[in-house]
């Protein structure tokens, strides 16, 4: 909604999401989300300029992005077709069940891996004199102030973990590749808006590469042996924020989530504190 310079813009904006937003399956509720979308490069112009590098060779995964990962169905935007997801029984009466009013990111609680939504995000690279240290996933909708940390430093995932909204994430890179492996997730969170839950047993490896200067892809892995039957491998595809000036200068806007949140308060939100939901 913040990128909307006027009223003509919004209602537009409202009415197409509105219309897209059909053809996803999803929990039944009250309560509509209303997302305005983001300019990106289009794929005619993705190989329009050089993949930047960075000082030490690597790739510039940089961006600023919008998507390359689970928003509204972790299941059809992974790539996989309808009841393709190798949920357990459980989880699957879970998802079932669950409403939108009830989902706690709505309320401004981090989203967790892989979620992203129709804003933009980007990697922070924090470098020392001993090179990459860390990298900081950041949000343009901010989570009420959360963020992510992928350490780079070598280190190992700590064998006495507290779960967390987004785990412990460590990462290396393999060529040009990215890779983050995380665990150490609670089960608070939900993997997208149509409910999709998980346990504490969720294990993730994101393979981030970046084939042209307009893309992101992101293979995603998936273990959970509490609510999937098997690991599985999912596909996102992400699209650099066009860099504009007239549309926030193709870096994230500030956004405050808890600034006036008229949205829960107005809605009535009870979100759900974990995979029972009570």
């Amino acid at each position: 909604m913040k990128r909307a310079l006027i009223s003509l813009t919004l209602v537009l904006g409202l009415a197409l999401t509105l219309a897209a937003q059909q053809d996803l399956p999803g929990p039944t509720g009250n309560v509509g989300y209303i997302f305005l979308s983001s300019p990106v490069v289009p794929d005619a112009e993705a190989n329009s300029q050089p993949v930047p590098r960075l000082p030490d060779g690597k790739v510039d995964l940089t961006g600023p992005w919008v998507g390359g990962g689970s928003n509204a169905d972790i299941e059809k935007e992974g790539g996989l077709k309808p009841g393709e997801l190798p949920l357990l029984p459980w989880a699957r009466d879970l998802r079932g069940n669950r409403k939108e009013e009830q989902e706690p990111y709505t309320i401004c609680l981090p989203m967790g891996v892989p979620r992203v939504n129709p804003y933009p995000w980007k990697f922070a690279m924090s470098y020392t004199s001993k090179g990459l240290t860390h990298i900081y996933v950041l949000h343009e909708t901010g989570d009420a102030g959360a963020h992510r940390v992928i350490y780079m430093d070598g280190r190992k995932h700590p064998d006495d973990l507290i779960p967390s909204w987004w785990g412990h994430s460590i990462g290396r890179w393999e060529g040009d590749t990215l890779v983050v492996d995380t665990v150490g997730y609670n089960e608070k969170f939900w993997v997208d808006s149509r409910g999709t839950p998980h346990t504490e047993k969720m294990h993730t490896i994101e393979r981030f590469s970046r084939p042209n200067w307009g893309t992101l892809h992101n293979q995603f892995t998936w273990e959970d042996p509490g609510a999937l039957s098997r690991p599985v491998t999912l596909n996102f595809t992400g699209h650099l924020l066009r860099p504009d000036l007239k549309t926030g200068g193709g870096d994230l806007m500030e956004f405050i989530c808890l600034e006036d949140n008229q949205y829960g308060k107005a809605s009535g939100i009870t979100p759900g504190t974990g995979t029972s939901n009570k």
